[in-house]
């Protein structure tokens, strides 16, 4: 196994294994969620490439998923002979059980209505939807109950929450900054995406309070409060630059930062654009994607560092000026991550799991003709400020062609002296595994549905699996919301720790 290395170090080649994975991701992987701005040019021009049959729907959806339709890779080719579910099925091990569901509904049940992620507060879920939002009581976590939807479109409206206020990014181009918009191209002016606000001193009534444009929108967004408490960053992450967009110019090596003063959130306003790549980040011809931005932030705001998923790299950051980040270290994996997609710290801030999101969310990367590094998350030791690389971990389990699988959101479970994560693996499930040997990664629970269909690909699954004051909360992105609950003896204690607000892009000690 190639080992990934920082950029002070010569950078990895793309091996003959590798070149499957390239036809899944290399140029053709697309812009995400940037589902209005594809002139004929860009990304997904090479959709008419695609073997008969595998065009898809959510090809105009987000976090990458156009790339469900892959260029030159037909689906027969992939062994999937090992996928034993059907659909309405489960699989499961016996420490994990499903306490809840609550379907989709109203303006977000449709296929295109794709749940999102989730932010919580007290004895409340917020759930971000491709239209809008969605509000759950989970004071008892076995019988959750749908208090409010607010219908506010723009994917993929990623949520954080913070005191009394709630933040939702939207990243495909709308004719206004309201929640009464409609689809207008990126080529016009005009045209506006970036984070929306909201006070939520009412859960059950959240009011629009304030819009911020960003420079490419804002794909996903991280929250670093001020050291004062008086303010509340926003790290505004977005990526995919294109000559043609006003607001979403080339070579776009940066991210935003969105200032909103707590007691005045109507005055919310970008107060820097930090150049993270001076030198242009991961470039063109790589296995990794080029980088034109990041994907997704995570900040450790008591620590002053933040850990960068960014296309083609992944960084370490210093917040310590909350206004001026600081890129520290720098990394490349250009074998076997395709698309650096997002990063979790362990507690004591020592590692950094990155998330491999190959085929972009869309496509079925869980089966033995990938392989076990490809699409998976990748676990980094901090030595002295430095990244060093230690393993990579997927899931075991063949996953059908007809279900998009691959590396996504997860969070820690607060077990005191060990390193264990549950996490979202799309129609792949959810697992829990421990990482605290970082060389050997290994799975303690798993759930799995089987596919949504034996005849197609239905982008679905587990799009963020978050634990949170004793359970794991899901966010299914055609199934709606779940609740589950883990009996084993080795995340026992963390049922007894509590905390009154979760945004797992900015994570607190325990």
């Amino acid at each position: 196994m190639a080992i990934p290395v920082p950029l002070r170090m010569r950078r990895l080649g793309v091996t003959a294994l590798g070149v499957l994975a390239l036809s899944l991701t290399a140029v053709t992987l697309p812009a995400g969620a940037h589902d209005d701005r594809d002139d004929g040019d860009g990304p997904n021009a090479a959709a008419a490439d695609c073997p008969p049959g595998q065009a898809r729907a959510a090809e105009r959806a987000g976090d990458n998923f156009k790339l469900a339709c892959q260029p030159g890779q037909d689906l027969a080719q992939l062994d999937d002979s090992e996928a034993t579910l059907r659909p309405g099925e489960i699989e499961k091990s016996r420490n994990i059980e499903l306490l809840a569901n609550i379907p989709k509904s109203g303006p977000f049940a449709s296929e295109a209505s794709f749940q999102s992620d989730l932010a919580f507060q007290g004895d409340y879920a917020f759930q971000g939807n491709y239209n809008g939002l969605s509000v759950y009581d989970i004071s008892q976590p076995h019988k959750p109950q749908l208090v409010t939807q607010l219908l506010c479109p723009g994917s993929q409206n990623d949520i954080s929450v913070h005191d009394d206020l709630l933040v939702l990014s939207v990243d495909s181009s709308r004719s206004n900054n309201s929640c009464d918009n409609v689809p207008m191209s990126a080529t016009i002016k005009e045209a506006w995406e970036g984070i929306r606000v909201f006070d939520i001193s009412d859960p059950a009534a959240p009011q629009y309070v304030a819009a911020v444009e960003t420079d490419c929108g804002s794909h996903t967004h991280t929250l670093a409060p001020s050291k004062d408490g008086r303010d509340v960053y926003v790290y505004v992450s977005s990526y995919s630059p294109n000559a043609s967009h006003p607001d979403c110019q080339p070579p776009h090596d940066k991210i935003s930062v969105v200032k909103v003063p707590v007691s005045a959130p109507q005055d919310a306003a970008v107060v820097n654009e930090p150049v993270l790549f001076p030198d242009g980040g991961n470039p063109a011809g790589n296995y990794s994607r080029q980088t034109a931005g990041c994907h997704d932030l995570t900040a450790y705001p008591s620590k002053d560092i933040a850990a960068g998923a960014c296309m083609g790299d992944g960084v370490l950051i210093d917040i310590s000026d909350r206004e001026n980040p600081v890129v520290t270290e720098q990394v490349r994996d250009t074998e076997n991550f395709a698309f650096w997609h997002s990063a979790t710290f362990n507690n004591a801030g020592t590692k950094v799991v990155f998330t491999d999101e190959l085929g972009g969310g869309g496509g079925p990367t869980c089966n033995p003709t990938v392989g076990d590094t490809k699409g998976a998350d990748g676990i980094y030791d901090i030595v002295g400020g430095e990244l060093e690389f230690r393993s990579y971990f997927k899931i075991p389990r063949t996953q059908a062609n007809t279900e998009n699988c691959v590396a996504h959101n997860g969070s820690l479970i607060p077990v005191r002296g060990r390193d264990i994560m549950v996490q979202a693996w799309y129609q792949g499930g959810i697992s829990v595994w421990d990482f605290t040997d970082s060389a050997n990664p290994k799975e303690i629970a798993y759930f799995d549905r089987g596919p949504l269909s034996e005849e197609r690909l239905i982008i679905g699954g587990s799009w963020s699996a978050y634990w949170y004051n004793g359970h794991i909360y899901s966010s299914d992105i055609q199934m709606g919301f779940d609740v589950f609950k883990v009996n084993d003896p080795r995340v026992a204690q963390a049922r007894s720790v509590r905390i009154d607000e979760l945004n797992v892009q900015s994570q607190t000690s325990y």
